[in-house]
């Protein structure tokens, strides 16, 4: 995908859950057009290396944490929530189902009140949902839960800072290839049938959900807030 090249050139992206996988590739893609980047999560020695990428340590779960990590910021033009987990089947035992919905929806929404009075008029959140927002998960009720309420919390904050003039918008990635998910994409007696509904006909990739990510945070998108962008290659329309 081509942007110009300075589209975010002097802006600062906060991306917290950016040390790896969509994130890291949403970091590198926002360095890559001109932003200073600072990504927060677990691992994040091992995470995306830019001169424009600051990587920090911030375990979520930590009482505290977020709330030093967001008082060392002075400024945010974008913010960008892709902090997620998921437990799979353990998501059924009450504690696996609470961290989950602690990581996935809570922190979520604790990042985005902190950042608001950081963001100036014009700035942008982007919120990580799933396909899942839209069907339910027998092996992941907590994942598929705290996806849904993603979306619906994407809506509720579009309206409540529009008045500061801040969009708040999610995207929806679908089947993507990530270091999490290639053992499941090895596996073709359970990808093959996953695959075949795919009406695009292959997995997508981190970079093309981080695109999209970029589209809805810039200027181009200036009109569009409370909006769920699904990036599934068709999954959802199958």
């Amino acid at each position: 995908m081509t942007f110009a090249s300075e589209l975010f050139a002097g802006q600062t992206v906060v991306i917290p859950g950016g040390t790896s996988g969509i994130g890291a590739a949403t970091a590198l893609r926002f360095a890559g057009l001109g932003a200073c980047v600072i990504t927060c999560g677990l691992g994040a020695s091992g995470g995306p290396h830019h001169v424009q990428i600051d990587n920090r340590e911030v375990d979520v779960l930590r009482p505290g944490s977020l709330e030093g990590f967001f008082s060392n910021l002075d400024r945010i033009d974008v913010l960008v929530n892709c902090t997620g987990v998921s437990r799979d089947r353990q998501e059924w035992r009450k504690d696996k189902f609470d961290e989950v919905i602690a990581i996935n929806l809570t922190s979520v929404m604790d990042c985005c009140r902190l950042a608001r009075d950081r963001m100036k008029s014009g700035s942008s959140i982007v919120n990580i949902a799933s396909m899942y927002s839209t069907f339910g998960a027998a092996d992941r009720p907590g994942y598929s839960a705290s996806k849904g309420a993603i979306v619906q919390l994407t809506k509720s904050l579009a309206q409540a800072y529009a008045a500061t003039d801040i969009r708040v918008n999610a995207v929806a990635p679908g089947w993507i290839v990530t270091p999490l998910s290639r053992a499941l994409f090895a596996d073709e007696a359970v990808s093959a049938p996953i695959l075949s509904r795919i009406p695009t006909g292959r997995w997508g990739e981190a970079g093309e959900v981080a695109d999209a990510i970029v589209f809805l945070a810039s200027e181009a998108a200036r009109y569009v807030t409370g909006a769920c962008l699904p990036v599934d290659g068709g999954y959802l329309t199958a």
